[in-house]
């Protein structure tokens, strides 16, 4: 094999074209105006030389496995001083990738790298899932400890996903169901959930029958189970993803962890609406970066930012922090933005600004539990469009795979008890969003916060809602609504809120309710009330005589 070096012109313009760009993109990002003090993103540079695959042996458009190919040609250009790895337009099958650093790995329009289903390729490795460290199957595309990495160019990276992750039957319709049963793999008992192998159902519904202390070795027939993310870059410095598309991935589909100078932009991310735990972008531990001009439509969490899992996650202490995520669509998700669940790190100092969500689940998403702990905090979320939305445009849960919360049917007071305040008491707090326009969706907001630690400090500013239900809050604290608007189509009331303190409502507006505002909870208190367009009075006020000292309308 030998080194060749591309000086054509039309290759040579390109590459210009593209340092240019990236170079531009993050002086904007690291130059704009932003609520925090954030250090500019470093950009990987690479040294013209380019490697192509099939100079190491790659052929495309068969069944051949590229893997050793693709692979040598990394390390090779990672061992020179680096450059660029070319993947050509094609077919092409491959087991894992590995990066090395100083490597761009980049990929020509047409260019369709294709997983191989065959999991004796992928082997056991300790790595990572869900904040904390597991055996788990090596993932597609993976990198430890690297730096001046990138992943470029037009080509579709597909994480063959389908031969690893289960399906619940009510994600599916019949007949999509029949012919997956069909096509082989095994059913859980309830006959609810189908396995692609005996192994996986084992692994995930029978871990009684697991080893009780595993290894690579005894956990190899339930393999299956143990699905890697596609994307697997930890503690990496200098990362660009630019252009290209992931899809169809084992679990998670991008994610970083504890990496550092992440440049993410032009990105299209897909997963299929029913993939189990298919999130689309996991941004894990991770300082300073941008996420700019991505597609996204995948069968959970669309943009989630993470930072470890309960007692792991906290004594990592590496907070997901100096962020700044724009202009992005969302399409199908669980959630749009999201923060958490694994969030015991904490996170902070995060801005997310123009963003439009289309039939999104949930729109802005923030959830944790009990056990958790960690703290959320200054997160600032700006130009926001929803349309469609099936649940909650923003939702507060602070009860995520924890102990449900009890909701009063009729005041929907959440009837929980007040625990003692420790370290693994998740923390919600100053959180500022302005400018947020819901086109449809079921409820506006709801906001479920601990009683022994509300979610506190949180503004919204001109905000337009058109939904069926209003707002819900409970145990929440320093809250202000300025120039709100709700257009309901729901006979209740516009606003429920319970024990909650120091709520200020100013330029507040709603059309379509039964009566604005129904105020309970012993604890309430100091809840101030103002109307832009009317008088406001007690009559359209239900609230107990034990509280209602608490509640001042302002004309």
């Amino acid at each position: 094999m030998k080194k060749i070096k591309r000086v054509a012109f039309i290759l040579g313009t390109i590459f210009t074209f593209f340092c240019n760009s990236t170079t531009t993109v993050a002086q904007i990002a690291g130059q704009s105006k932003l609520p925090f003090d954030m250090p500019q993103v470093q950009i990987p540079v690479f040294k013209k030389d380019t490697l192509n695959v099939v100079d190491f042996g790659a052929i495309p458009n068969t069944n051949i496995l590229c893997t050793q190919s693709i692979n040598e040609a990394i390390d090779r250009c990672s061992k020179s001083g680096g450059g660029v790895v070319l993947i050509p337009a094609g077919l092409w099958t491959t087991g894992p990738i590995k990066m090395k650093s100083n490597v761009n790995l980049h990929t020509q329009n047409g260019a369709f790298i294709q997983f191989t289903s065959d999991l004796s390729q992928y082997q056991l490795i300790d790595s990572y899932f869900e904040g904390n460290k597991t055996l788990r199957c090596e993932s597609p595309i993976m990198g430890t400890e690297l730096q001046n990495i990138a992943i470029t160019g037009q080509g579709i990276f597909d994480g063959n996903g389908s031969a690893w992750r289960p399906v619940k039957i009510g994600k599916m319709t019949s007949g999509q169901w029949e012919e997956l049963v069909k096509s082989g793999g095994v059913l859980a008992k309830n006959g609810k959930t189908w396995y692609p192998s005996e192994g996986a159902l084992i692994g995930n519904e029978e871990q009684d029958k697991l080893p009780k202390v595993r290894t690579v070795e005894n956990m190899e027939p339930y393999k299956q189970a143990l699905r890697p993310v596609m994307v697997s870059l930890v503690n990496c410095k200098k990362v660009l993803l630019d252009g290209v598309t992931f899809q169809n991935s084992p679990a998670w589909n991008v994610n970083p962890l504890m990496c550092e100078h992440l440049t993410l932009t032009n990105l299209t991310i897909r997963n299929p609406w029913y993939s189990q735990n298919g999130d689309g972008l996991d941004i894990e531990s991770c300082r300073i970066g941008t996420v700019t001009n991505c597609r996204f439509d995948v069968g959970d969490d669309a943009i989630c930012i993470k930072s470890g899992k309960d007692k792991e996650g906290r004594d990592r202490g590496k907070p997901t922090e100096l962020f700044v995520i724009s202009d992005c669509v969302v399409y199908h998700a669980h959630g749009g933005f999201v923060v958490g669940s694994e969030m015991s790190g904490g996170v902070r100092n995060i801005l997310a600004r123009n963003l439009t969500f289309i039939g999104t689940d949930c729109g802005l998403r923030f959830k944790s539990t009990r056990g958790r702990g960690g703290v959320v905090e200054n997160i600032w979320m700006e130009d926001i469009r929803m349309s469609n939305i099936p649940t909650e445009a923003i939702r507060f849960n602070l009860y995520y795979f924890g102990k449900s919360a009890k909701e009063d049917p009729i005041t929907g007071e959440l009837l929980v008890e007040n625990m003692p305040v420790t370290e693994e008491t998740p923390v919600f707090k100053n959180m500022f969003f302005s400018n947020i326009y819901i086109h449809g969706a079921k409820q506006a907001l709801k906001i479920m916060g601990l009683p022994e630690m509300p979610v506190q400090n949180i503004r919204f500013k001109n905000v337009f809602a058109l939904s069926e239900v209003g707002m819900q809050i409970n145990y929440a604290r320093q809250i202000e609504f300025d120039n709100v608007d709700l257009n309901l189509d729901t006979q209740d009331f516009s606003v429920k809120m319970a024990n909650s303190q120091n709520v200020r409502f100013q330029n507040f507006n709603s059309i379509g309710q039964k009566q604005l505002f129904l105020i309970g909870g012993n604890s309430t208190k100091a809840i101030s009330l103002n109307s832009k367009n009317k008088k406001m009075g007690f009559q359209e006020i239900k609230v107990s005589e034990a509280i209602k000292n608490q509640i001042k309308i302002v004309q």
